[in-house]
Formats: structure tokens, C-alpha cells, sequence
């Protein structure tokens, strides 16, 4: 039995603090689910799978919540997932895996991020006083606790865009990837600028208007710049490495933190039967998540592993592959991937392919623009690049595949192989 992806909508995107900052996460989330199930008006998913990145200390499972608060049916089972930057790709995933089993035929899978409303916690030093404080069993014993708290203890824990083992942002993270591979500033804004160029394009000719459901009074992404310019780009200053000389990641050549939420329709055989036949459709013909060696091989650089040994399993060259939607968290971490998938050296050596994958083919990139033009919300990017993917597929010859790709902090990356039917 088949697997499809089919249809997909999401809000529009915003910067942080801009006009969805109003918003939490399953605020964002709400109107999605709500949009999506309003195209089964006699029927309803089978399972619900979602995910966000930010934690939340008032949810732990906020698939059961979106559910719940879009008064969907209470009946459908809804858990989620988190995988940094394609949390919700392996949403798709994952629900792909149940229906492969014939319990269930069609299932919602998406994400969200309010980068907005991030929750701030206390220290867990404080945390543990503060149980223990409420535990004494009486006025004295507080009265004591108190005195003898110690005060370099009363602190915020204020959650941070850094790995946990490195220490390192990713951006610095990158900025060593970029190091390695020699990627030039110059490449990188120039890719920034056809992003946006592609996006403000694909504004213009409507390529989003049934994707996106107006959200908070905003009607289209708000990202995408249509005044920027190779000029102004090249003015822009070093984010990451800011003491070297050497830095080439620019906030114009990265992904800006961003709010929004994404969604697509998963399904098998007989769950495309409950779709419209007018929403997009595509085969999900098959998937890799990988992880790698962030000292050795670099924080992002899972997918430069991943896509190579997706395209060996089908005896896949590069030019066979119609459509490339590859999330940019940052134009330098494409550049290295690409770098890095037309070195046989590196496909023997580190990747484990004794094949030559051929030259990859630019001009099939990101037609309608990537993250760093429309935004990265980390827990939507995932459904939203499989649903602009899934639309620019459709349209094309049957048998056209693409592949997306998203890399993620941790070392990790998730890719998916997709075709038009």
C-alpha cells in the first residue's frame, strides 16, 4: 500500500516579537487544525501527530492540546514529536509508520514555534529549594530554609539557541562548517538574495495564497524582503564570528527566528480517498534520518550523509531529481551540503558510497524561496517545506521526484524522497 502527502496549509510567517507575538504555540496551532479538518467536513483524521521545539512547563504533550482546543473530535489519539528543526517532518514521518499497518489511513501531521512567548524557568537549584520550601511542615523550618538560601541560587533559567554538549549556536556551528568547506561570504549572500527574490515572486503569483490561512489579521509571510540587494547584504555584519575577520554568516545569509505553524495531510491508499481531489498530492516514497559527529563532521551536517545514501538505495543520481527543497537554517550550511555531495572523497571515505552522484543541479533549488527569505519557526518548518514541496511536485510530470532535506541542531538530519504521481 502506498504512502501520499497531500494538500498542506500553515499560518503566515513573522519575526519574533513581530505580528503573531501575541500568540503561543498552541494559539498558532489552532486555526491550522481547525482549517485542515474543515476540508473533511463529514469525516476526521485517524490520528493527530505534532510538535514544537520551545518547551512549555504548562504542556508536556502539545499535540493533545491543539487537538483539544480546536474542539476536534476528543476520540482521536494525538501524541507528539520533537526533533529540533524537523520536529515536524519526522511528524510525517512517524504517522507514515502507522499507516503502513492498516489501523488507521489518513493523519494529520504538523508543528509550530512561538519564538514570541519562549517560557522562562528557574534555576534548578531553585526549583529544588522552592519543592523542598513547600514540603517543610512548618513556619519554623521555612523560616530557616529562607535564611540559609543561598542567593547565587535566585536565578532565571533563560532557555538559549545553543547545543547542550558544544556550547556552541548554531550559527557558530556553521560558521566552523563553513571554515572546513571554504564557503565564501560572497556565495552565501547571493544565495540569501534569490531566496528572497524567488519568494517575493512566489508572493506575487499567488503560489501561496492556498497555503496559508490568515492568522492575528496577517495575510502573507512578512519576511521576504523585495528591497534587498546584493549591495546591502554585503553590508551586513558578521553574526557568529565577530572577532576572527574571518566571519561570513550575516543575519541577511541566515534564518531569522520566527513564529508560525504548518500542517499536511499524511495518508495511505484509502486514506487519499477521504481527501478532495482537488488538494495536492504526491507519493512519500521513502525517508533517512541520520545523525553524525558534531565535533568531526560539523553540527548541521547530517543531511550531507542522509541525501547521498537516500539517492544510492534507488540508484539515484543528482540530475534525476526534479525538485530540491532543502531548509537553509543558514546559505552557508546548502553550500557545504552541496559541497560536500559532489566530493567522491567524502561520499567513500564518510558516507560509505562508492558511487559518483554526478554535479548538483542549482537552478532545481528552492523555486519559491527557502527559510532564510520566508522564516524558520523550527517546529512548522518541516510541514511547511513538505506542503510547498508536495504543491510544486504535483504540478509537474508523473514519475518527477524531489528530494527535501532539513538539517537539525544535535547533529542530525531527516530527508525525504517524494514523487508526482
Amino acid at each position: 500500500m502506498g504512502l501520499w502527502l497531500a494538500g498542506g496549509l500553515r499560518t503566515p510567517f513573522a519575526k519574533i516579537d513581530g505580528q503573531l507575538s501575541g500568540l503561543d504555540a498552541i494559539q498558532l496551532s489552532v486555526p491550522i487544525a481547525q482549517a485542515m479538518c474543515a476540508q473533511l467536513p463529514n469525516d476526521k483524521p485517524d490520528l493527530v501527530v505534532w510538535g514544537t521545539v520551545a518547551p512549555s512547563l504548562r504542556w508536556s504533550n502539545i499535540a493533545r492540546e491543539v487537538m483539544l482546543d480546536a474542539r476536534l473530535d476528543p476520540y482521536i489519539p494525538a501524541y507528539t514529536t520533537v526533533m529540533a528543526c524537523a520536529t515536524s517532518m519526522v511528524a510525517v514521518f512517524s504517522a507514515a509508520s502507522h499507516l503502513n499497518g492498516g489501523r488507521a489511513s489518513l493523519a494529520m501531521a504538523g508543528g509550530c514555534e512561538s519564538m514570541s512567548r519562549v517560557q522562562l524557568g528557574l534555576s534548578q537549584k531553585l526549583s529544588d529549594w522552592l519543592r523542598r520550601f513547600f514540603q517543610a511542615k512548618s513556619l519554623s523550618n521555612r523560616a530557616e530554609m529562607i535564611s540559609s538560601l543561598p542567593l547565587h541560587d535566585v536565578r532565571l533559567h533563560i532557555p538559549s539557541i545553543t547545543n547542550r554538549t558544544t556550547g556552541k549556536s548554531m550559527g557558530e556551528g556553521c560558521e566552523d562548517m563553513a571554515k572546513t568547506w571554504g564557503i565564501e561570504r560572497k556565495p552565501q549572500d547571493e544565495l540569501a538574495l534569490q531566496g528572497h527574490q524567488r519568494a517575493v515572486a512566489a508572493q506575487n503569483n499567488g503560489f501561496f495564497n492556498d497555503l496559508i490561512v490568515p492568522v492575528a489579521g496577517l495575510t502573507k509571510d512578512s519576511i521576504p524582503r523585495a528591497d534587498t540587494s546584493l549591495e546591502k547584504l554585503a553590508k551586513l555584519k558578521p553574526s557568529f564570528d565577530t572577532t576572527s575577520g574571518k566571519g561570513t554568516l550575516t543575519p541577511g545569509n541566515s534564518s531569522p527566528l520566527t513564529d508560525g505553524a504548518a500542517a499536511l495531510w499524511v495518508a495511505n491508499d484509502d486514506g487519499l480517498k477521504r481527501l478532495p481531489s482537488s488538494l495536492p498530492r504526491v507519493r512519500l516514497i521513502d525517508w533517512e534520518v541520520t545523525g553524525v559527529d558534531m565535533e568531526k563532521d560539523g553540527l548541521l551536517m547530517a543531511p550531507a550523509f542522509a541525501v547521498p545514501r537516500l539517492l544510492a538505495r534507488h540508484k539515484l543520481r543528482y540530475n534525476a531529481i526534479d525538485l530540491w527543497e532543502i531548509h537553509e537554517a543558514f546559505t552557508a550550511q546548502v553550500l557545504c551540503h552541496v559541497a560536500a555531495f559532489e566530493n567522491e572523497s567524502f561520499l567513500k571515505t564518510r558516507v560509505g558510497i562508492d558511487a559518483t552522484l554526478g554535479k548538483f543541479p542549482w537552478e532545481r533549488l528552492n523555486p519559491n524561496g527557502g527559510s532564510v527569505a520566508l522564516g524558520h519557526p523550527f517546529g512548522a518548518t518541516g510541514a511547511r517545506i513538505l506542503a510547498q514541496a508536495t504543491k510544486e511536485l504535483a504540478t509537474l510530470k508523473p514519475g518527477a521526484r524531489a528530494i527535501v532535506s532539513i538539517c537539525t541542531d544535535g547533529g542530525l538530519g531527516a530527508v525525504a524522497l517524494l514523487e508526482a504521481a
